[in-house]
């Protein structure tokens, strides 16, 4: 589901308008089960409105971002390819390592030592990553019959 309302108050706060193009590169990242770089974003967004530029979705997706609406992540095993997804609930990611199937995954004991670190240290924590490699059931049987 787009978080639209959420996404128009946030927006609203910063001074900001949920513009057309917004709209749209929300909705593209909420329907997509995959995590989608700039360029993948800008292509599912182009077969909705043929006159979008890669510009404005790199625009797009700063202004969406810094308003804290959606989330940029580097791939953690190269840091080079950046995705994107919707900041709507707290959840880590598994990545095969043969196959590159990224599993989204909630941790509530993840949480809980996040939390209880936090208020044993006094820290103010904003960002937690939780990134695990491994092989996904499908390679691990490629393996097993090689």
């Amino acid at each position: 589901m787009v978080p639209l309302e959420g996404a128009a108050q946030t927006l609203q706060a910063t001074g900001r308008r949920l513009t057309t193009q917004r709209r749209l590169l929300l909705k593209v990242l909420a329907e997509s089960r995959a995590h989608l770089d700039a360029e993948e974003i800008y292509a599912l967004a182009k077969e909705k409105d043929p006159n979008i530029s890669l510009a404005t979705v790199y625009r797009t997706l700063n202004v969406l971002t810094e308003a804290g609406i959606v989330q940029e992540r580097a791939n953690i095993r190269d840091g080079q390819r950046h995705y994107y997804e919707v900041t709507d609930k707290i959840h880590y990611h598994f990545t095969c390592l043969s196959c590159h199937l990224v599993i989204e995954f909630e941790a509530p004991l993840v949480e809980q030592a996040v939390a209880e670190l936090a208020e044993r240290l006094n820290l103010d924590i904003v960002h937690t990553r939780v990134h695990i490699d491994g092989y996904c059931p499908a390679c691990q049987q490629k393996v097993m019959i090689a």
